[in-house]
Protein backbone atom coordinates (compact mmCIF):
# COMPACT_ATOMS: atom_id res chain seq x y z
CA UNK A 1 0.00 0.00 0.00
CA UNK A 2 1.77 3.26 -1.06
CA UNK A 3 2.36 5.71 2.31
CA UNK A 4 2.03 9.58 2.13
CA UNK A 5 2.94 12.07 4.94
CA UNK A 6 -0.73 11.31 6.48
CA UNK A 7 -0.90 7.41 6.40
CA UNK A 8 2.69 7.31 7.93
CA UNK A 9 1.50 9.67 11.04
CA UNK A 10 -1.03 7.69 11.78
CA UNK A 11 1.27 4.46 12.02
CA UNK A 12 3.40 6.77 14.09
CA UNK A 13 0.67 7.45 16.38
CA UNK A 14 -0.63 4.09 17.04
CA UNK A 15 2.24 2.17 16.68
CA UNK A 16 1.73 0.32 13.19
CA UNK A 17 5.33 1.50 11.97
CA UNK A 18 8.11 -1.06 11.17
CA UNK A 19 10.18 0.27 14.19
CA UNK A 20 7.53 -0.09 16.03
CA UNK A 21 6.28 -3.27 15.23
CA UNK A 22 10.01 -4.95 15.81
CA UNK A 23 9.69 -4.21 19.78
CA UNK A 24 6.46 -6.97 19.24
CA UNK A 25 4.12 -5.64 22.53
CA UNK A 26 6.96 -3.62 24.34
CA UNK A 27 5.65 -0.95 21.33
CA UNK A 28 2.37 -0.60 23.42
CA UNK A 29 4.63 1.31 26.53
CA UNK A 30 6.74 2.70 24.31
CA UNK A 31 3.51 4.51 22.44
CA UNK A 32 2.41 5.03 26.12
CA UNK A 33 5.09 7.34 26.69
CA UNK A 34 5.05 9.25 23.93
CA UNK A 35 1.38 10.12 24.42
CA UNK A 36 2.07 10.83 28.29
CA UNK A 37 5.07 13.15 26.86
CA UNK A 38 2.51 14.66 23.78
CA UNK A 39 -0.14 15.24 26.43
CA UNK A 40 1.56 17.20 29.24
CA UNK A 41 2.93 19.36 26.93
CA UNK A 42 -0.26 19.90 25.60
CA UNK A 43 -1.25 20.58 29.50
CA UNK A 44 1.07 23.15 29.74
CA UNK A 45 0.89 24.82 27.11
CA UNK A 46 -2.85 25.61 27.49
CA UNK A 47 -1.62 26.49 31.45
CA UNK A 48 0.76 28.85 30.10
CA UNK A 49 -1.55 30.35 27.47
CA UNK A 50 -4.31 30.98 30.27
CA UNK A 51 -1.36 32.37 32.67
CA UNK A 52 0.85 34.44 30.61
CA UNK A 53 -0.76 37.02 28.11
CA UNK A 54 2.89 37.66 27.13
CA UNK A 55 2.93 34.32 25.68
CA UNK A 56 -0.56 34.39 23.70
CA UNK A 57 1.38 35.15 20.64
CA UNK A 58 1.98 33.96 16.63
CA UNK A 59 5.42 33.86 18.00
CA UNK A 60 5.13 31.22 20.59
CA UNK A 61 3.05 29.44 19.17
CA UNK A 62 5.02 28.87 15.93
CA UNK A 63 8.32 27.64 18.27
CA UNK A 64 5.81 25.39 19.98
CA UNK A 65 4.88 23.76 17.36
CA UNK A 66 8.27 23.44 15.72
CA UNK A 67 10.09 22.43 18.97
CA UNK A 68 7.23 19.41 19.47
CA UNK A 69 8.01 18.11 15.88
CA UNK A 70 11.50 18.10 16.41
CA UNK A 71 11.08 16.28 19.67
CA UNK A 72 8.76 13.94 17.53
CA UNK A 73 11.23 13.57 15.46
CA UNK A 74 13.59 12.53 17.61
CA UNK A 75 11.45 10.00 19.77
CA UNK A 76 10.89 8.29 15.71
CA UNK A 77 14.83 8.33 15.74
CA UNK A 78 15.04 6.82 19.12
CA UNK A 79 12.71 4.12 18.25
CA UNK A 80 15.36 2.13 15.23
CA UNK A 81 17.89 2.00 18.74
CA UNK A 82 15.79 -0.68 20.02
CA UNK A 83 16.25 -3.51 21.14
CA UNK A 84 18.54 -2.72 23.28
CA UNK A 85 21.76 -2.65 23.48
CA UNK A 86 22.80 -2.86 20.34
CA UNK A 87 20.29 -2.35 17.64
CA UNK A 88 20.82 -3.79 14.28
CA UNK A 89 20.52 -0.47 13.24
CA UNK A 90 22.80 1.18 15.13
CA UNK A 91 25.28 -0.99 14.87
CA UNK A 92 25.26 -0.49 11.12
CA UNK A 93 25.19 3.17 10.80
CA UNK A 94 28.50 3.22 13.65
CA UNK A 95 30.58 0.91 10.83
CA UNK A 96 29.45 3.38 8.30
CA UNK A 97 30.64 6.13 10.28
CA UNK A 98 34.02 4.45 11.43
CA UNK A 99 34.75 4.34 7.05
CA UNK A 100 32.96 7.60 6.36
CA UNK A 101 33.79 10.00 9.04
CA UNK A 102 35.75 13.40 7.68
CA UNK A 103 38.58 12.99 9.71
CA UNK A 104 41.03 9.87 10.55
CA UNK A 105 41.16 10.50 14.28
CA UNK A 106 37.33 10.03 14.76
CA UNK A 107 37.32 7.17 12.38
CA UNK A 108 39.96 5.43 14.37
CA UNK A 109 38.45 6.57 17.75
CA UNK A 110 35.15 4.45 16.57
CA UNK A 111 37.18 1.22 15.41
CA UNK A 112 39.01 1.34 18.23
CA UNK A 113 36.79 2.61 21.46
CA UNK A 114 33.26 2.65 19.87
CA UNK A 115 32.76 -0.27 18.23
CA UNK A 116 34.14 -2.56 20.26
CA UNK A 117 31.92 -1.48 23.19
CA UNK A 118 28.85 -0.43 21.36
CA UNK A 119 26.96 -2.51 24.64
CA UNK A 120 27.37 0.89 26.53
CA UNK A 121 27.17 2.80 24.14
CA UNK A 122 24.42 1.69 22.41
CA UNK A 123 22.03 2.26 25.35
CA UNK A 124 23.63 5.87 25.80
CA UNK A 125 22.75 6.29 22.19
CA UNK A 126 19.11 5.48 23.07
CA UNK A 127 19.01 7.59 26.27
CA UNK A 128 20.26 10.48 25.16
CA UNK A 129 17.72 10.49 21.80
CA UNK A 130 14.75 9.77 24.55
CA UNK A 131 16.18 12.95 26.80
CA UNK A 132 16.31 15.03 23.56
CA UNK A 133 13.12 13.80 22.55
CA UNK A 134 11.27 14.71 26.02
CA UNK A 135 13.06 17.70 26.46
CA UNK A 136 11.88 19.25 22.79
CA UNK A 137 8.22 18.00 23.82
CA UNK A 138 7.70 18.80 27.00
CA UNK A 139 9.78 22.42 26.47
CA UNK A 140 12.23 21.63 29.87
CA UNK A 141 15.71 22.47 30.37
CA UNK A 142 15.59 23.46 26.11
CA UNK A 143 18.68 25.74 26.30
CA UNK A 144 21.05 23.16 27.82
CA UNK A 145 19.15 19.90 25.56
CA UNK A 146 19.47 22.11 22.88
CA UNK A 147 23.72 22.23 22.72
CA UNK A 148 24.01 18.60 23.78
CA UNK A 149 21.78 17.84 20.85
CA UNK A 150 23.87 20.42 18.27
CA UNK A 151 26.80 18.34 19.24
CA UNK A 152 25.54 14.94 19.23
CA UNK A 153 24.38 16.17 15.58
CA UNK A 154 27.69 17.34 15.01
CA UNK A 155 29.52 13.95 15.53
CA UNK A 156 26.94 12.58 12.84
CA UNK A 157 27.79 15.33 10.38
CA UNK A 158 31.10 14.68 10.41
CA UNK A 159 31.05 10.93 11.05
CA UNK A 160 28.74 10.50 7.65
CA UNK A 161 30.53 13.11 5.87
CA UNK A 162 31.80 10.88 3.83
CA UNK A 163 28.74 8.51 2.58
CA UNK A 164 27.86 9.06 -0.54
CA UNK A 165 24.01 7.53 0.37
CA UNK A 166 23.67 10.87 3.09
CA UNK A 167 23.59 14.25 2.62
CA UNK A 168 25.56 16.39 4.79
CA UNK A 169 23.42 19.60 4.88
CA UNK A 170 20.65 17.43 6.75
CA UNK A 171 22.48 17.34 9.62
CA UNK A 172 24.06 20.76 9.93
CA UNK A 173 20.53 22.00 9.14
CA UNK A 174 18.91 19.50 12.35
CA UNK A 175 22.56 21.30 14.33
CA UNK A 176 21.61 24.58 13.31
CA UNK A 177 17.99 24.21 14.78
CA UNK A 178 19.03 23.13 17.87
CA UNK A 179 21.46 25.47 18.11
CA UNK A 180 18.56 28.57 17.52
CA UNK A 181 16.42 26.50 19.37
CA UNK A 182 18.89 26.71 22.67
CA UNK A 183 19.42 30.99 21.87
CA UNK A 184 16.26 31.65 21.71
CA UNK A 185 14.91 29.62 24.80
CA UNK A 186 12.35 27.28 22.90
CA UNK A 187 11.08 26.10 26.48
CA UNK A 188 10.06 29.16 27.56
CA UNK A 189 7.52 29.59 24.50
CA UNK A 190 4.35 27.78 26.02
CA UNK A 191 6.82 24.75 27.69
CA UNK A 192 7.73 24.17 31.34
CA UNK A 193 10.78 26.24 30.90
CA UNK A 194 8.05 29.12 30.60
CA UNK A 195 6.15 27.80 33.38
CA UNK A 196 8.62 27.52 35.58
CA UNK A 197 10.41 30.73 35.52
CA UNK A 198 6.61 32.00 36.38
CA UNK A 199 5.85 30.07 39.10
CA UNK A 200 8.84 29.08 41.09
CA UNK A 201 10.37 31.10 43.16
CA UNK A 202 13.73 30.28 43.07
CA UNK A 203 13.90 29.45 39.67
CA UNK A 204 11.94 33.04 38.67
CA UNK A 205 14.09 34.99 40.90
CA UNK A 206 17.25 33.36 39.91
CA UNK A 207 18.14 32.16 43.86
CA UNK A 208 20.08 29.30 45.00
CA UNK A 209 21.34 26.45 43.20
CA UNK A 210 18.29 25.20 41.50
CA UNK A 211 17.42 28.89 40.28
CA UNK A 212 20.84 28.91 38.96
CA UNK A 213 20.98 25.63 37.69
CA UNK A 214 17.36 26.05 36.12
CA UNK A 215 18.46 29.64 34.62
CA UNK A 216 21.11 28.33 32.96
CA UNK A 217 18.98 24.71 31.50
CA UNK A 218 16.26 26.78 30.27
Amino acid sequence: MPTNPFTDVWHFLTATTNDYLHQGNWRYLILALFWALLIASILVAVRNWREDPTQRTGRHLGILLVRVLIGCMWFQGMLWKLPLPVSDGLQYWTEQESTSAAFEFHRTFLKDTVLPHMMFFGPMVFLAELVFAGSMILGLAVRLVGVLAAIYTLQLWLGLYGNSSEWPWTYMFLVLLMFLFAVEGAGRSLGFDGWLRREVPPVRDGKGLIGWLFNIAG
